[in-house]
């Protein structure tokens, strides 16, 4: 059953913001960055697409760059029949980690994404593995409905050699976790799991 439409938490004008909107056959495009809320002349703030192995494989998807306001984006998710919202496309989300300092930064992105979890809609985010401990603070975590996609950068990642281990840490010494967990990072980089970049440039832009 297709959730209901969004009412509500419209974060802004969508003549101001001068969005596009984008089909992919692939996850997103590297294209420039949005901060908070989207920047004036930023381009391709939407796309449509089929996500890398996520929970949410082989869903029609939207992904959403930077903060946009919910009514354009039910808009194009009831147009493009689609089944999944990525949020944080594009590395956008990128909020402080400091609270309350930066408790502004947060709001606009937990306003948009729960006005669409609390009707039922599947929902991911991709957040950069600097903000893991403070997103644990966000209600967004309670939803059953949500897939938090924790991005942990590795460059280079074919130079290190065939005994190079990825460890699962703690923020200090029996600090919040019962200890560590270590994986084989050849192990991790199965073919099963991979999604080649040349996926994230099947785009096309919804005007």
């Amino acid at each position: 059953m297709q959730p209901g439409p969004i009412g509500g938490a419209h974060l802004g004008s969508s003549e101001e913001l001068e969005l596009d909107f984008q089909l992919s056959g692939g996850p997103v495009r590297d294209t420039p960055r949005a901060q908070l809320l989207p920047v004036r002349g930023v381009r391709d703030h939407f796309q449509l697409g089929h996500v890398c192995k996520l929970p949410a494989l082989g869903l029609k998807t939207l992904f959403v760059t930077g903060v946009q306001p919910c009514d354009v984006i039910q808009k194009h998710y009831d147009e493009e029949q689609c089944e999944h919202i990525f949020f944080g496309a594009n590395h956008s989300f990128n909020p402080g980690f400091n609270f309350p300092e930066d408790a502004d930064e947060w709001t606009p992105w937990e306003d948009m994404i729960t006005e669409f979890l609390k009707e039922g809609y599947l929902c991911s985010l991709d957040i950069p593995i600097t903000l893991a401990e403070a997103f644990l603070e966000s209600g967004l975590i309670e939803y059953d409905n949500f897939i938090p996609q924790l991005r942990v950068p590795v460059p280079y990642v074919k130079q290190w050699n065939y005994n190079t281990m990825l460890k699962i840490d703690d923020k200090d010494f029996k600090a919040s976790n019962p200890g560590v967990w270590c994986h084989s990072l050849h192990d991790l980089l199965d073919r099963e799991k991979f999604t080649d970049w040349t996926k994230y440039g099947l785009d096309k832009v919804i005007k």
